[in-house]
């Protein structure tokens, strides 16, 4: 699986909406407790499957 890279691009009570960085469009919406802890808006995130980590 290929590694993606996100922004948090906002929060919204438990949940984080990320925004592909890649130039996509492409907005994931996630549960909280599936990110590291710490992050908050504006945070960069690489994500290789099953794992997200702060870069």
């Amino acid at each position: 699986m290929e590694e993606k890279e996100y922004i948090v691009s906002r929060i919204d009570g438990e949940y984080a909406y990320l925004k592909d960085v890649g130039g996509n469009d492409e907005e994931l919406f996630i549960a909280m407790a599936l990110l590291p802890p710490g992050i908050d808006v504006g945070t960069r995130l690489r994500y290789t499957f099953p794992d997200f980590e702060v870069i």
